[in-house]
């Protein structure tokens, strides 16, 4: 780190030369205010050590000029003059410190390095920014689609408050990476991240898990448990797919975040946790509420942010990128050279409708990489990937009865809109351009929802 002394006094500018050089500083120095600005503009110069009486122009003078032309440079005053009202002067004017004259050589040297300390600091806070604002911390998500975009913008906005955020998509498309992309954007950051993998376990299991137990609690707790719950405090947690936990279980997850507390089994206290949720699931939350094996209440209290994440299909444009980047982490892994991607094999990977979204296409581009010759050509791919299947809007050799293709069609649009929608119908209604009254008789004819009973109509019209 390179220090640039300005001062009139040779004998200061020795000590300080010295003294710095002890310290494993390198030095520069000026006798006067224009000789410092010149040597100021040398980049290598990390931090000023100035005097504020100059023969040529003021300290103070120099100081702002400085302070426009490099603002991230700490200017340190050293002054004889050391008044509390030129001190106070100087920093207000945006000096870092001052030294009064005569100084300690102690004193020079922790200011100094308190000076770079913090100057390191901003650099690293300017370029966290930086990184925020280019989307280089969503590290594996890789696209550029505009459904993408989207969701880049709503996890930056989203990251640094606290609220509770469901992240909604099919299987495969990384819900488990946007989690982890709004826990490492958010104040958390240092906290842990803890997964819960809830459909896994059993619900007496998966209790004790979240929450922990005392020692005797039920046979077999030989001692204390600290749950999960307790582990993420002061981080998040991540539900991955919320929808299979038990609804035993969903009242106690609901308190916890209505109170932000819960109860280990066998305590008679409740333990405070300062945990954020964020939970992931590829079904659709409001039919198992309609059907009464979810809760509504905590329905609500997960959807307070929503993020969607598109299927593979739906931001075909992003695959390229999404085949560059898997081939070469699996040719990294394996200890194999990237392979080129033939123009035939990108053709087929492009047309394919991957069911299983970003995560087979991952499966498929390392098995090409690790029993492949060097490239990923047609021959490297599965035949499933170089022969799909007709699409649903295909006809097939045997043909189809016309009316009923046309209602699992109709079936399966209510269906993709309402898991959209997380279950809303009268969002489901706006991306299908259509009434929420027409959706509703829709769903019923498809026993999507159940119908009400006429002595319930009958009922409610009294």
């Amino acid at each position: 780190m390179k220090v640039l002394i300005v001062d009139d006094e040779p004998v200061v500018r020795e000590v300080l030369r010295t003294v710095l050089s002890r310290a494993g500083y390198a030095t520069s120095e000026a006798a006067t205010a224009g000789e410092g600005f010149a040597l100021f503009s040398d980049p290598s110069v990390d931090l000023v050590l100035l005097d504020l009486m100059l023969p040529d122009r003021p300290g103070l003078t120099l100081l702002t000029e400085m302070r426009q032309r490099r603002p991230d440079v700490p200017v340190v005053v050293v002054t004889a003059y050391s008044s509390v009202e030129s001190a106070i002067t100087a920093m207000k004017e945006g000096a870092f410190h001052y030294i009064p004259k005569p100084f300690r050589n102690e004193e020079v040297i922790h200011l100094v390095a308190q000076a770079l300390a913090t100057k390191r600091l901003v650099a690293e806070n300017r370029a966290l920014k930086a990184r925020l604002d280019s989307g280089a911390d969503f590290q594996e998500m890789v696209g550029r689609s505009a459904p993408m975009e989207k969701v880049f913008q709503t996890i930056r906005q989203a990251a640094p408050a606290r609220s509770t955020i469901l992240v909604t998509g099919e299987s495969g498309t990384g819900k488990e990476l946007v989690a982890r992309a709004l826990h490492r954007l958010s104040q958390r950051a240092a906290g842990p991240f803890v997964t819960v993998h809830s459909g896994a376990m059993p619900p007496d299991l998966l209790e004790s898990n979240l929450f922990g137990h005392t020692r005797g609690a039920f046979t077999g707790a030989v001692a204390e448990k600290k749950g999960l719950f307790k582990v993420a405090d002061g981080g998040t947690i991540f539900f991955d797919e919320i929808g299979t936990v038990p609804m035993e279980t969903q009242a106690k997850l609901l308190r916890v975040l209505q109170e932000r507390e819960f109860l280990p089994v066998g305590a008679v206290e409740p333990i405070h946790s300062d945990v954020r949720v964020v939970a992931a699931t590829n079904a659709d939350l409001g039919r198992l509420v309609a059907e009464g094996k979810f809760r509504e209440d905590l329905f609500y209290r997960l959807c307070v942010i929503t993020i969607g994440l598109p299927s593979l299909r739906e931001r075909r444009e992003d695959i390229p990128l999404l085949v560059e980047a898997l081939a070469s982490r699996a040719a990294r892994e394996n200890d194999r050279p990237v392979p080129p991607v033939t123009s035939e094999a990108m053709k087929a990977l492009l047309d394919y409708d991957w069911p299983g979204n970003v995560r087979e296409l991952e499966n498929v581009l390392e098995r090409a990489v690790v029993l492949g010759p060097g490239l990923i050509d047609l021959d490297q791919l599965p035949d499933g990937v170089r022969r799909p299947v007709p699409r649903s809007d295909s006809l097939p050799a045997d043909g189809l009865v016309f009316y009923d293709a046309v209602a699992k069609y109709e079936k399966n649009l209510l269906a993709a809109a309402m898991h959209r929608a997380v279950g809303v119908q009268k969002d489901a209604a706006r991306l299908l351009d259509l009434s929420p009254t027409t959706l509703n008789e829709m769903l019923k004819r498809h026993g999507m929802i159940a119908r009400r009973s006429s002595r319930t109509t009958e009922t409610e019209s009294s």
